[in-house]
């Protein structure tokens, strides 16, 4: 069992949690300042008395898909409008899994823009939108990736002075069996590691051989794993290069970030 005081020493600015999965109240008892949570369809949505309960402990930002039906500042924008004023955005283009196929047809950019009249603080998630996210000015919300510590010092050369926040998938442990089964899925789905896998080949826990290696290196490109000072150093370079804030998706689930 892992313990407050291990996601202490890991580094983590912020802790990312999915609605759907786990009980968001129980990140007031995170060792964070900022608690990120992802968007998982409507349904999963957190009452309004629940992020601004757990807005009093820590601050909240809550992912709103710019193009949804309900968060969609030039048409529905009813679900935006009962977010507690205490709680942040990060305005995203919108999973295709949790958007109609009217909603996938929506422009991003515009509605991006208008967002950000009403909410100039929001963060902006960059994923298939990296270019217009960067032609926004906010805070640039990026997952982690082979490239990451590459593309915050060539952006910080350039010129570029506001905030760079990454996401990454969090994995507190050395086991390679623990590694593969809670972030092995989610790399394999990264095109590079897609590519380099053999066809048909296990993605958890069960890989071998050259699956197994494959998987286990890309682990270490696109999630935070290892022991809490492996992670801890990562997380150092991260922002040695020029990140502001890191922001860990307990992959294992919460439970194992809590007392």
């Amino acid at each position: 069992m892992l313990t407050t005081s291990t996601v202490t020493r890991a580094g983590l600015d912020a802790i990312a949690l999915k609605p759907a999965e786990c009980d968001v109240s129980d990140g007031a008892s995170l060792p964070v300042e900022t608690i990120a949570i992802d968007y998982e369809g409507r349904e999963h949505l957190p009452a309004p008395e629940t992020l601004a309960s757990l807005s009093e402990e820590t601050d909240v930002l809550v992912t709103t898909p710019v193009r949804a039906d309900g968060f969609d500042p030039l048409g529905d924008d009813s679900l935006t409008a009962e977010l507690p004023d205490a709680v942040g955005r990060v305005l995203v283009a919108g999973h295709p899994a949790y958007l109609t196929a009217e909603e996938r047809e929506r422009a991003v950019a515009p509605r991006l823009g208008a967002a950000l009249e009403t909410d100039p603080d929001a963060w902006v998630g960059t994923e298939s939108v990296e270019r217009i996210a960067m032609a926004t000015g906010a805070t640039q919300y990026e997952l982690l990736s082979r490239t990451t510590e590459r593309d915050l010092q060539a952006l910080r050369a350039a010129g570029f002075d506001g905030e760079i926040s990454v996401y990454a998938p969090t994995v507190l442990t050395e086991d390679d069996d623990a590694v593969l089964n809670a972030v092995g899925a989610y790399v394999a789905r990264r095109r590079p590691v897609t590519r380099a896998l053999p066809e048909d080949a296990p993605t958890d826990a069960t890989a071998t051989s050259r699956a197994r290696d494959v998987l286990l290196e890309a682990a270490t490109d696109y999630a935070l794993v290892g022991a809490p000072d492996e992670v801890r150093a990562r997380i150092d370079a991260l922002h040695e290069a020029g990140a502001t804030t890191i922001v860990g998706y307990p992959a294992r689930g919460l439970e194992l970030f809590l007392d």
